[in-house]
């Protein structure tokens, strides 16, 4: 095996390797951010990393689609910010509503274990977690990578413009060289930049980095306008050689084998609105199950201190479930429909009515899940085109594994399985992975007028859930449901608050038997398209 599976690498140390490095300024919303970015152009709007999100823009006011510019900035994106995502990044999803409503669709990208993967192929601590975190660093925390197939898949169907042409910012970033730039508290990454013992002004950027291999993989697949031969070609087999030199299992047949595919949204009516969703393996389901809990217990009727008691238990029921469910819908029977039916939705508000008059929390064992990285953009056309797409590696730097001769670094796809055999999301042969991203869109009348997503691991449906409560539950503008302050829970009674939660909010719930923390949130950006007038905006926020 070679070095990179031996040990964890730096941020610095895979900087150095692949050649990449962060756009100054790129990522810096996503951390200790709490004002909002915003976006507002006669040709439309994209919001999510900001250097990626001003390529979209670019793509939009040069006549593109919200599909061309989100898939434009998404591929800026993987370079932008190689710690959360990447052109190995192992996948992700997007939800499409094409102009007036006339189709709603949603891509699913995300990893498939090797064909070679079995239950119990990670060796369990005490704990219940991979020894050595093998699950999670390293050749064996690599599945096939499918970011590349799903951003051709949504171009080809619904964008106007050639890959070839969508991919010239992002080869001319690796070209010309992107900024180092300090991020803080980015998944496991050190909170101090790693390379301060050089002489520097703290926060501001460094010389240009360049990832010629990486531009060379790019230019090649431009070249031949597809990502085909990254799969089923000579690129896929140099990816599959790597593999194998190095104690990994995906192999050519793997890669092969690997689509990204086209699916149908899950769905919940509320208040006049539609709210389509990201499906499983999407976290999608857990947003939708939660929302159609305090629909069913008519949650805006309620007193202002109910409704904040209420939005906690109805999502740590949604999370118990998740956790408990969850898995690949073809290879194991989960009970969404049920989850998402009318009859669960009561018996479920009955136990958060019973919560509320009791003044405690839900009563329920949980083992949280823990994840982190990604990057999500949100875009709309004066057309009224309009999607949401989370791309990632998983946490920061993925795998933390490269590809050499194609300054490629794999994403961690295989991590987001639960190394436990025996459960629906234990890993399995050509099996998807359960992760935490939930692309949403919502439709008044059948028009497309909202997209939404976030960055942030397991805070990602937490944070979209409290965005559509806002939205489409109370009615409220774009700008109040992206500012509203924010709750975090893993379905435990451990809970997490913004900053800008009210104290008396936090002495309630430590009141009632919360462990009550004050922490950041997932960050969202999100955009509204107005039918009436064509204007689209967008907001981006994270929070503290």
């Amino acid at each position: 095996m070679s070095d990179l599976t031996a040990r964890n690498y730096t941020r610095r140390e895979m900087l150095a390797l692949s050649g990449k490095a962060f756009i100054a300024g790129a990522l810096a919303p996503r951390v200790g951010f709490a004002r909002d970015e915003e976006s507002s152009d006669a040709s439309g709007a994209v919001v999510g990393t900001v250097v990626a999100a001003k390529v979209g823009e670019k793509i939009l006011r040069e006549g593109g689609n919200a599909i061309d510019a989100a898939v434009g900035a998404a591929f800026a994106a993987c370079i932008a910010a190689p710690s959360s995502c990447g052109i190995g990044g192992y996948g992700g999803h997007a939800v499409i509503a094409l102009a007036g409503g006339k189709k709603i669709t949603a891509i699913d990208f995300n990893s498939i274990a090797p064909a070679a993967a079995r239950a119990d192929m990670f060796p369990l601590d005490e704990t219940g977690r991979g020894k050595g975190n093998v699950n999670v660093h390293g050749w064996l925390a690599a599945g096939v990578p499918g970011t590349v197939a799903g951003l051709q898949l949504a171009l080809e169907r619904y964008g106007t413009r050639s890959l070839r042409d969508i991919l010239a910012p992002a080869i001319q970033m690796c070209e010309e060289g992107v900024h180092v730039a300090p991020i803080k508290g980015i998944d496991d990454a050190p909170l101090e930049d790693p390379r301060s013992d050089s002489a520097q002004t703290p926060g501001m950027p460094r010389a240009k980095q360049r990832n010629l291999a990486l531009a060379r993989l790019l230019r090649t697949l431009a070249a031949r306008n597809s990502t085909e031969s990254f799969y089923r070609g000579d690129i896929a087999a140099q990816i599959a050689g790597a593999f194998q030199r190095n104690g990994g299992l995906v192999t050519v047949e793997d890669l092969a084998a690997y689509r990204a595919r086209e699916v149908e949204p899950l769905t919940l009516e509320w208040n006049g609105m539609t709210l389509h969703t990201a499906p499983l393996t999407a976290t999608g389901p857990l947003v939708l199950e939660a929302l159609a809990i305090l629909k069913a217990l008519d949650w805006p009727r309620l007193s202002a201190p109910q409704r904040l008691h209420a939005k906690l238990e109805a999502l740590r029921i949604a999370w118990a479930d998740r956790l408990r469910t969850f898995g690949d819908p073809e290879f194991v029977k989960v009970p969404v429909e049920r989850l998402l039916s009318r009859a669960y939705a009561g018996e479920s508000a009955e136990r958060v009515a019973a919560a509320l008059k009791a003044q405690k929390p839900v009563a329920q064992d949980v083992i949280p899940s823990r994840a982190g990285g990604t990057i999500n953009l949100s875009a709309a056309d004066r057309r009224g085109n309009m999607l949401a797409v989370t791309i990632t590696h998983g946490g920061g730097y993925g795998a933390k594994v490269l590809v050499d001769e194609l300054g490629l670094i794999l994403g961690h796809g295989m991590s987001r399985f639960d190394p436990r055999p025996g459960l629906p999301n234990s890993p399995g042969p050509r099996k998807r992975p359960v992760n935490n991203m939930c692309p949403s869109l919502v439709t008044r009348d059948g028009v497309p007028v909202f997209a939404v997503g976030g960055d942030g691991g397991t805070k990602i449906p937490n944070s979209v859930y409290e965005v559509l409560l806002n939205y489409a539950g109370l009615g409220a503008p774009i700008e109040t449901a992206m500012a509203a302050p924010r709750l975090d829970t893993n379905g435990t009674l451990n809970l997490s608050m913004e900053k800008s939660c009210p104290a008396e909010d936090e002495g309630f719930f430590t009141q009632i038997g919360y462990k009550v923390a004050r922490a950041g949130s997932a960050y969202i950006s999100a955009v509204s398209f107005d039918p009436m007038t064509g204007q689209a905006r967008g907001i981006a926020r994270g929070g503290v």
